[in-house]
């Protein structure tokens, strides 16, 4: 059983990590209190679905290009600069968002199909398309700060770590919907969240200039051949990590690390399921169950809530007894049945597939993005999680447009969709069993090595 180390530079790392977490919160808690009436903000402006699948897929659209580039250039000038240029691109797409709603709602195109709904787009939804679009140009946040993570915390302590700062996330989703419900019930309607929205991403900038530490490259003239991740494993470092010269390693070069392209393929999936969930749920809770804004923001308050419960305790302890890929194989399965859950429309079993999603997800996705920063090495970490966040947005665009088009086709029946995707990461995940296994054998075969140097 693993015990987590107390020693001055674990304590010196979890103070530096502090500031992470607050700003993981804050990134969330601002998307948190728009998810929970943007649905409804959409078809007042009259857009369906469809729409609302589009508006969701045009962040990961753009990120899918800023993601890569911003985690290489992390690997070079270090995390806080680019986690600071990601926050202003937030900031200013939320004041783009908080002016569309003051513009007059003029009609540009309307469409009456059979295929694609009946909608209107119009002026605010142009300029709240435009917003989301910058936002997602300047999204490298997420990859560069579970970069940021792996540079300072050790392999032994880093599932627990991005539990906890899964919990930060899921904090954000727990108060977003709420302060939503509280906000969005004034005179002023939507315009109040989304200002909050964008005072809450002033604050998480500030936060980045004032109190985040940098993680800085180390400064290594003699650079070995990366042709596995065997070779990087003997490089690896906490405090710091190296930077190839000639700007890092090729998105190509990334394909050819042991075991990352199979993980690149599972986060792939994890997205695509649950992105066409995320376009399709709230469309079912507005249309098929007739939920007001504040009956879907306390649902998705559960959620989380139930997840961030699991990822701190339930996870702490689970992931001191099973390797990551125990929890993710076990996770994906329970994930699955949730969405099967859904199917029927029964109000009983709804809520009941909230705690399967709580406790899949909330085992799962740590030990994935753990696993992942292991096989990735410390050498090009920012790289690899910039294009684990492009597959991600890949899988996003696909999930979200794919969501809306399919509850529009198939309401309820759409989840059966997704579900079976996590039904496919579960099947595959088995084959996490020899590649941890042999990347330990691997670890400890370069061990005297390490010791040597």
């Amino acid at each position: 059983m693993t015990t987590e180390p107390v020693g001055p530079e674990d304590q010196i790392a979890e103070r530096a990590l502090l500031p992470l977490y607050t700003i993981t919160f804050i990134g969330t808690l601002g998307y948190g209190i728009i998810l929970t009436f943007l649905v409804f903000l959409v078809t007042e402006y009259g857009g369906n679905a469809l729409i609302y699948g589009l508006l969701g897929a045009t962040y990961p659209a753009f990120q899918l290009v800023g993601a890569p580039i911003l985690g290489r250039w992390s690997d070079s000038v270090g995390r806080r600069r680019i986690l600071l240029l990601s926050q202003i691109g937030t900031m200013i797409a939320w004041l783009i968002f908080l002016l569309a709603l003051f513009l007059p709602v003029l009609p540009i195109v309307s469409v009456d199909s059979a295929l694609l709904g009946v909608f209107t787009l119009t002026l605010p939804l142009v300029i709240i398309f435009f917003g989301r679009a910058l936002d997602g140009i300047t999204g490298g946040n997420v990859s560069v700060a579970n970069a940021y993570l792996a540079d300072v915390t050790s392999e032994s302590l880093r599932n627990k770590r991005y539990g906890r700062m899964s919990i930060a996330s899921n904090m954000g989703y727990i108060l977003g919907p709420a302060l939503a419900g509280i906000l969005g019930g004034t005179v002023y309607g939507a315009m109040i969240p989304v200002l909050a929205a964008f005072l809450i991403s002033v604050a998480g900038t500030l936060i980045i200039l004032v109190l985040l530490p940098d993680s800085r490259p180390c400064t290594i003239e003699e650079y070995r051949e990366l042709t596995s991740v065997r070779k990087v494993l003997g490089q690896e470092h906490v405090e710091c990590y190296q930077v190839e010269k000639k700007g890092g390693i090729t998105f190509r070069g990334i394909f050819r690390l042991d075991f990352v392209p199979f993980m690149l393929m599972l986060y792939f999936l994890i997205f695509l399921g649950f992105n066409i969930y995320y376009t399709a749920f709230p469309a079912y809770a507005a249309v098929g169950l007739l939920w007001t804004p504040v009956e879907l923001g306390l649902y998705l308050s559960a959620i989380s809530a139930m997840m961030a419960f699991v990822q701190g305790p339930v996870l702490s302890a689970l992931s001191d007894r099973y390797a990551e890929y125990v929890l993710i194989i076990v996770g994906s399965l329970v994930l699955g049945v949730q969405f099967l859950l859904l199917v029927p429309g029964s109000l009983p079993l709804i809520y009941a597939a909230t705690l399967f999603f709580a406790f899949g997800n909330g085992v799962m996705w740590p030990s994935v993005l753990s696993l992942l920063s292991k096989f990735a090495g410390a050498t090009y970490q920012g790289s690899v999680q910039g294009a684990a966040m492009s597959a991600a947005s890949l899988a996003s665009i696909v999930g979200l447009i794919t969501g809306g088009f399919l509850y529009t086709q198939f309401g309820s029946d759409s989840f059966l969709i997704a579900g079976a995707i996590i039904f496919v990461v579960f099947a595959l995940s088995f084959r996490l069993i020899g590649a941890q296994k042999e990347r330990e054998r691997a670890l400890a075969a370069t061990a005297p090595v390490s010791e040597a140097e």
